[in-house]
C-alpha cells in the first residue's frame, strides 16, 4: 500500500523532542490499522547537549524490545542532522539569537533530505512537514516542493492565541509591544476570558531587540500553515479553542487540539535509572498524597539566595517534600543548563538536611513523569511549563504556580485565575538568565502559605476548590483520549487532512 510521508522538524532540546516523539507514536498507533503513514523525524542538537542521545538511544532500545510496538514503529525513523563547526564554536559573548541561528543553519540539510523524499521512487506520496513553533521558517522548504506545511504547537491554545495576538497588535495595528513592558496595563485577549496583565506577556515579545524580531518573524508564519495541531485537549482549553475556530478573520489555520501528549519515560543512562529507583524507594515509604514535589524544568535553578528561601519555606510548613535541587548554568554560556551540586550543604541553610531528615528529600535530577504518578504525590510546585501542567492534570496533582522564563508566567496566570486549577506562589517571577538585573526573590512566607494552602485543598464541594477541580479535569483528560473522546476525534480528522492533502 502507497504510504503518506510526515516529517517532523522539533527545535533543539529535549522537551520539544519528547513531544514531537511521542506525537509521532500517537499517529502511528491510530493508523496502525490501515498502515499508511510513515514518519521521519530530524534531529538539531544543542552544544554540549547530551541528553537527546540519551533520550534516542534508550527510546530505540525500548521500542526494538517491545513487541506490541514493532509494527506500527517500524514506520518511524530518526535522521540526526549534522552540527556545523560554527555551532561548536566557543570562546567570546554568544549571540542572543545563537539558539535559532542554530535552527535556521540546518536549512540546506533539511532542503536535500526532503528532495531525496520527494525524487524518491514513487511508492508513497509527501504527507507534508510538521513543524515546530520555533520552526516555522522551513515552511519556505515546503513551498518550494509544493508539499503542506504544518505545525505542532508544543504549549496549549492560550498561548497559541496570545501569541497570535501579538503579532496582530504589531503586524496588523502597528503597535509598539515595547509599551507593555513594565505595565500595570491589562489586556482584551481573544483566547482569555479574563484581562490579561501585561506583566505576564512573553519577555521575548515585548522587550524588543534581535530576540523579539526572530520570535515574531516565526509567529507571523503561524496563520500560513495548512493545519496546526496542538497540545491540548478540547476540555482544558475550551473558551481559547473555540476562540481560535471561530475567528472570523481568519488569522488562524485549522486548529486539531490532540493532547494530552505526555512524556513515556524513555530516557536516562543508568545513573538516572539509579536515582530513579532511590526516589521510589523513598516515596514507597511516604503516606498517600503527603509529599510535595518540587520541580523547575530543563532550565530550572535557582540562585542560592532563592533556594534558602525556598528552605525556609519547606521548614516552617512541615510538610512532606521531594525537592529537585539543581545548580545554575554558566552564566554566558550560549546554552546555561543546569548541573549538579556536589554536595547540597553548599547552597542550603546550615543544618536544614539534619532537620528535615525523615519528612523531606532533597536531590538533582527527578524522573517528574515518574514522581508525578506515584500515589504519595499530593502536591507539584512548578515552573508551569506547559508540558508540566498536563503532567500535573494527567495525575491528577494540583500545582502551586512558580513561573520562570519563556510563557510560563502565562501558563501560570492561565491556571490560577482563568481556570482556577492552582494556588499561586507568583504568577510574575521571572529568572534573567542575561543577569543584567538582580535576581529577583519570592520570599519564604509566600512560599509556605501556597504549600500550606496546596496540600491541605479539599476535594468536597462539588469540586470547587482546586484538588477537586483538578481530579475532575484529571478524567477528562482521560477521556478526550479514548475512542469518541474530544483529541481521539481531532488525531483522526489530522490523519485524514493529511491523507487528502498529500502530494
Amino acid at each position: 500500500m502507497e504510504k503518506t510521508e510526515l516529517v517532523f522538524i522539533p527545535s533543539p532540546g529535549l522537551s520539544h523532542l519528547i513531544s514531537t516523539v511521542e506525537t509521532a507514536k500517537l499517529l502511528l498507533d491510530r493508523d496502525d490499522r490501515h498502515r499508511r503513514l510513515s514518519i521521519t523525524v530530524l534531529i538539531m542538537k544543542l552544544p554540549n547537549d547530551t541528553t537527546v542521545a540519551s533520550y534516542i538511544e534508550k527510546f530505540s532500545a525500548s521500542s526494538s524490545s517491545d513487541n506490541n510496538t514493532t509494527s506500527s514503529l517500524s514506520h518511524l525513523r530518526f535522521i540526526h542532522l549534522p552540527s556545523g563547526e560554527e555551532d561548536q564554536a566557543t570562546g567570546g559573548t554568544p549571540s542572543e539569537t545563537f539558539r535559532f541561528d542554530l535552527i535556521d543553519r540546518q536549512s540546506t540539510n533539511i532542503r536535500e533530505i526532503v528532495s531525496d523524499l520527494v525524487e524518491q521512487p514513487r511508492t508513497s506520496r509527501m504527507g507534508g512537514l510538521v513543524l515546530d513553533m520555533l520552526c516555522t521558517n522551513f515552511t519556505e522548504i515546503a513551498d518550494e516542493f509544493g508539499i503542506p506545511a504544518y505545525v505542532f504547537f508544543t504549549s496549549g491554545a492560550c498561548g497559541l492565541g496570545l501569541l497570535s495576538h501579538l503579532v496582530s497588535l504589531k503586524l496588523d495595528h502597528g503597535q509598539d509591544l515595547t509599551q507593555y513592558k513594565g505595565s500595570d496595563e491589562e489586556m482584551s485577549v481573544p483566547c482569555f476570558s479574563l484581562p490579561v496583565p501585561a506583566k505576564i506577556l512573553p519577555a521575548v515579545m515585548i522587550e524588543g531587540g534581535p530576540v523579539a524580531d526572530v520570535f515574531m518573524n516565526y509567529f507571523r508564519r503561524l496563520k500560513d500553515m495548512k493545519g496546526i495541531m496542538v497540545n491540548t485537549f478540547y476540555e482544558l482549553e475550551s473558551y481559547a479553542v473555540d476562540s481560535l475556530q471561530s475567528d472570523g478573520k481568519s488569522q488562524t489555520p485549522k486548529i486539531y487540539p490532540i493532547g494530552p501528549i505526555l512524556n513515556s519515560g524513555a530516557g536516562g543512562g543508568d545513573e538516572k535509572r539509579t536515582k530513579s529507583e532511590e526516589i521510589k524507594k523513598w516515596l514507597d515509604e511516604q503516606p498517600e498524597k503527603s509529599v510535595v514535589f518540587l520541580c523547575f524544568g530543563t532550565m530550572g535553578s535557582f540562585e542560592e539566595s532563592q533556594v534558602r528561601e525556598i528552605a525556609a519555606a519547606l521548614e516552617k510548613s512541615g510538610k512532606r517534600f521531594l525537592w529537585s535541587l539543581r545548580k545554575p548554568g554558566v552564566k554566558g554560556s550560549k546554552i546555561p543548563f543546569p548541573t549538579e551540586y556536589e554536595g547540597f550543604d553548599e547552597v542550603l541553610p546550615e543544618g536544614f538536611l539534619e532537620r528535615t531528615e525523615g519528612i523531606g528529600k532533597v536531590t538533582g535530577w527527578a524522573a517528574q513523569v515518574a514522581v508525578l504518578s506515584h500515589p504519595a504525590v499530593g502536591g507539584f510546585v512548578s515552573h508551569c511549563g506547559w508540558n508540566s501542567i498536563l503532567e500535573s492534570v494527567s495525575f491528577g496533582v494540583p500545582v502551586a504556580t512558580f513561573p520562570m522564563y519563556a510563557e510560563q508566567q502565562l501558563n501560570a496566570f492561565q491556571l490560577v485565575k482563568e481556570l482556577g486549577m492552582a494556588e499561586e506562589i507568583s504568577i510574575d517571577y521571572k529568572i534573567d538568565f542575561k543577569g543584567d538585573s538582580p535576581p529577583e526573590i519570592v520570599g519564604a512566607a509566600e512560599i509556605e502559605a501556597a504549600i500550606r494552602r496546596l496540600m491541605t485543598a479539599e476535594e468536597e464541594g462539588g469540586g470547587g476548590g482546586v484538588r477537586g477541580k483538578v481530579k475532575e479535569m484529571q478524567s477528562k483528560s482521560r477521556a478526550a483520549l479514548l475512542e469518541g473522546g474530544s483529541s481521539y476525534k481531532a488525531l483522526s480528522l489530522f490523519i485524514e487532512d493529511v491523507i487528502q492533502n498529500a502530494v
